[in-house]
C-alpha cells in the first residue's frame, strides 16, 4: 500500500536561508527526492549528467520546450534552466516526495500547471535584514545587491498566492516549520496505491 508523491515547490527570494533550510531537511528525511534540473550550460568539473544537472544541448532545450516536456523553464545569463515533468512524475509515482527547488517565476509557472503542488514560501524576517544577510555574504557588489533587493520586493508580492509561508528569523524554527509541512502533507487524505 503506497500513496503517490507529493510534489513540493520551495523558493522566495535570494538570501532568505532557502538552500541551507531544504539541505538540512533533506539530510533528515530520506523520503524526500530534490528535483534535477536541466540546463545548457557547460558542465563544470566533477559535475555529473542527472546527478548535478541534465546538461542538454540548445537545440535539444529547444525541442523539449516545443514538446512540453518542462514543468518550467526560465533562460538565465545566455542559458536556459528547467524542470523536466518526466522524472519528477516517475518519483511521485514510485511514492516518492519530490522537492523542487526554483525561482519565485519557476513557481508560478507551475502553479498554474500543477495544482496539486504544495507551495512553499520562505520569507526574511524583514526587508533590512535581507539586505543585510545579502551583504553579510561578501560576495557581491552594491549595484548586484541593489538588484537582489529590488527583485526580493518584487517577489515577495507573490508570497500570498502560497500554500505555506515560512519566516527564516530563526534557522532551527525554518527548519523544523518545513519538516511540519511535509508530516502534514503526508497525512492529507488522498488516494492509496495498493500495488
Amino acid at each position: 500500500m503506497r500513496k503517490r508523491g507529493n510534489l513540493y515547490v520551495f523558493t522566495g527570494p535570494s538570501g532568505t536561508g532557502k538552500g541551507t533550510i531544504l539541505s538540512e531537511v533533506l539530510g533528515k528525511d530520506k523520503n524526500l527526492y530534490l528535483s534535477v534540473s536541466a540546463t545548457t550550460r557547460t558542465p563544470r568539473e566533477g559535475e555529473r549528467d542527472g546527478v548535478h544537472y541534465y546538461f542538454l544541448t540548445q537545440e535539444r532545450f529547444e525541442e523539449r520546450i516545443a514538446a512540453g516536456a518542462f514543468l518550467e523553464y526560465a533562460q538565465y545569463v545566455g542559458n536556459y534552466y528547467g524542470t523536466l515533468e518526466g522524472p519528477v512524475n516517475d518519483q511521485l509515482e514510485a511514492g516518492n516526495d519530490v522537492v523542487l527547488e526554483i525561482e519565485v517565476q519557476g513557481a508560478m509557472q507551475i502553479h498554474e500547471k500543477r495544482p496539486d503542488a504544495v507551495m512553499i514560501f520562505v520569507a526574511p524576517p524583514s526587508m533590512e535584514e535581507l539586505e543585510r544577510r545579502l551583504k553579510g555574504r561578501g560576495t557581491e557588489s552594491e549595484d548586484k545587491i541593489r538588484h537582489r533587493m529590488e527583485t526580493a520586493e518584487k517577489e515577495m508580492t507573490y508570497a500570498d498566492r502560497f500554500d505555506y509561508i515560512i519566516v527564516n528569523d530563526d534557522l532551527a524554527c525554518a527548519i523544523d516549520d518545513l519538516m511540519a509541512i511535509l508530516r502534514a502533507e503526508r497525512c492529507r487524505n488522498k488516494p492509496l496505491n495498493f500495488k
